[in-house]
């Protein structure tokens, strides 16, 4: 069957044979699973109810949850089957920002999730005068409910519809987070998302009828492609939270899932803990522990181990490695991870353990993925981003910048590039660039290509040009990669680099406080509060000794003059009111860090 529209997967996945567990969640603590067909039958229906509430073919319609449930699906799909546009949201932001995008959008209709939603749309819809219907995915108190909205009054003319939408048609506006002002509307046709689901389900270790589990925002478009592949595959899709992961009955263990996409923070986060629970381990288990994670160190994919070193890592699979695979389920065979930059070290230690971590890259202008590390034929190079997708063109571009030898910015073509910014064609000229009469986006990321496994190009991240720092020395540095290293410390839970116009290059740390608490303990330290504690000499000396460690690998400009430990765990949302120090994707909001921390940051730069 070829593929046209994003609708198409759900078709071709019920002409090889529909699942009757297709896509899940729990409730009420128990899995309720939606099959193909009631999916197609549900979405149907629901496209005449939104015809029979005056949406039609190029209005748009909004969703936003907290947390992904089939009846997301059930609505994507309805939005999509009579040619509307659908504008995903994330749960975090103000109503503001929901004013802002719902009346640039023009939003006619917004389904939403529990919790605070409906009144925070609610509350917007006061000023936006498009705004007609806001459907609640739950039933609330007598507010509109979307299964109230099914019928089958315009079956024909959803059929009608259905078959007029083109390839090129525009599919959904994704109005990116974004570090500073106003959120940019990408907009994405069938086509743009198509090619890459399209270029990547081949590149999946999974195959019909296994699990995989879906927890990162389908309102972003990288989870929400993945959605687009799992369907195309067939794959048993189980939606939930972040909160109920882990554990003996967390949903990794119940599922047992054979794959999932996941962001770097939450890797890191699990291997704070493996390693903690490593530090209060005593006597022959804690060297084994250790001994265990020493070996990988120097884990590369394809690297072959013979004699003792390949005896080694079997006794360290079995009494170590194994462990920690059966906390993940047992079945897990890769872990996919995008959005932000993984540190190197977190991708050897899990690769090594063998729970394989293919990291990937691109943008929500590009639908998303550009590059990415593969699974099959040992094509994986620890610390890239892999090699560029058969359908993507990549320019390191170093006409615009001082940049070293091989590096500049990353230019990418292809059939997945975006139509533009909505109502921005200003915004749409600035990421472009014309190269020998063909057109490039400018991703505005900084990288270079170096050698990998199967004599391929891989693709590697420096920076954003946007957050180069320079030095009142004139001198330019890139903090990601200094940043990156420095959260490959147990102790280190988050890091920013600062230093503009600055003396010299200086960090604000986030401890790590539950491996900070071991520590201290390890070393007779009294733990009274993670305020006083980051001022304790000896708390103070441990981390100089890390930021000694990662200034080896960097020049002396680059290297980190002064630190200051800092008590507040930056977050993707805040309850205070204020604004949250994460942008919805994890990376951090440099403007907002800058500002809350400003006094913090002065005291560094004191007398110098």
């Amino acid at each position: 069957m070829k593929i046209l529209r994003l609708f198409d997967y759900i078709s071709k996945q019920f002409d090889e044979g529909p699942l009757d567990k297709f896509v899940g969640s729990r409730v009420d603590g128990e899995w309720k699973f939606y099959s193909t067909a009631e999916v197609i039958e549900l979405a149907h229906k629901l496209s005449s109810g939104l015809l029979e509430t005056g949406v039609g073919p190029g209005d748009k319609v909004g969703i936003v949850v907290y947390k992904n449930r089939p009846e997301w699906v059930i609505a994507d799909l309805a939005i999509q089957y009579i040619g509307a546009i659908g504008i995903p949201m994330y749960p975090t932001i103000s109503p503001r920002e929901y004013e802002y995008i719902m009346n640039e959008a023009e939003v006619k209709v917004c389904f939403v999730g529990m919790g605070d939603l409906y009144d925070k749309v609610s509350q917007a819809q006061a000023k936006v005068s498009s705004l007609k219907e806001i459907i609640c995915f739950d039933r609330q108190g007598g507010r509109p409910y979307w299964e109230d909205f099914l019928n089958d009054k315009h079956l024909e003319r959803v059929h009608t519809f259905s078959e007029s939408i083109k390839t090129d048609d525009l599919a959904t506006i994704i109005y990116t987070s974004g570090t500073t002002g106003n959120p940019k509307g990408v907009m994405l046709t069938h086509a743009n998302i198509i090619s890459v689901v399209e270029s990547c389900s081949g590149l999946l270790p999974v195959k019909r009828g296994e699990r995989t589990l879906s927890f990162l925002p389908l309102c972003h478009i990288f989870e929400r492609a993945v959605l687009y592949v799992y369907t195309s595959i067939g794959t048993e899709i189980y939606f939930t939270g972040t909160d109920n992961l882990g554990g003996e009955n967390g949903d990794l263990a119940s599922v047992k899932p054979h794959y999932f996409t996941t962001v770097p923070r939450l890797l890191e986060k699990v291997y704070e803990k493996i390693y903690n629970k490593g530090l209060m381990l005593t006597g022959l288990k804690k060297k084994l522990f250790f001994w265990a994670l020493s070996l990988t160190d120097d884990f590369e994919h394809g690297k072959q181990y013979t004699g003792l070193e390949a005896m080694k890592r079997k006794i360290a699979d079995k009494l170590i490695f194994s462990k920690w695979r059966a906390a993940l389920g047992g079945n897990v065979k890769a872990i996919a991870t995008g959005a932000a930059a993984c540190p190197a070290k977190i991708a050897r230690v899990f690769s090594a353990a063998g729970i394989t971590i293919t990291e990937g890259y691109g943008l929500t202008e590009t639908s998303p993925v550009l590059t990415l590390n593969h699974y099959y034929g040992g094509s994986n190079k620890i610390g890239t981003v892999g090699v560029a997708l058969d359908i993507v063109d990549i320019k390191i571009d170093d006409s615009e910048g001082d940049y070293r030898p091989g590096e500049g910015e990353i230019l990418a073509s292809g059939p997945n590039i975006m139509q533009g910014y909505y109502k921005q064609p200003e915004q749409t000229a600035e990421v472009f660039k014309e190269l020998n009469g063909k057109r490039y986006f400018k991703t505005g990321d900084i990288g270079m290509f170096v050698d990998g496994p199967n004599n391929k190009k891989y693709l590697k991240i420096t920076d954003r040009k946007k957050e180069l720092l320079k030095t009142s020395g004139g001198k330019y540095v890139a903090p990601a990669p200094i940043e990156g290293r420095l959260k490959e410390d147990f102790l280190i839970e988050q890091a920013m680099v600062v230093g503009d116009q600055k003396k010299f290059v200086s960090a604000v740390i986030v401890p790590a406080v539950d491996a900070l608490k071991a520590w201290c303990e390890e070393n007779q330290i009294a733990w009274t509060s993670i305020s006083d504690i980051i001022h304790h000499p000896k708390v103070l000396e441990k981390y100089q000794q890390a930021i000694d460690e990662v200034n080896k690998d960097f020049s002396h400009i680059e290297q980190i003059k002064k630190f200051a430990l800092i008590p507040q765990t930056w977050e993707a949302t805040r309850n205070d009111g204020t604004e949250a120090e994460l942008t919805p994707t994890m990376k951090l909001k440099r403007r907002v860090i800058l500002d809350k921390f400003a006094d913090v940051i002065d005291k560094i730069y004191e007398n110098t």
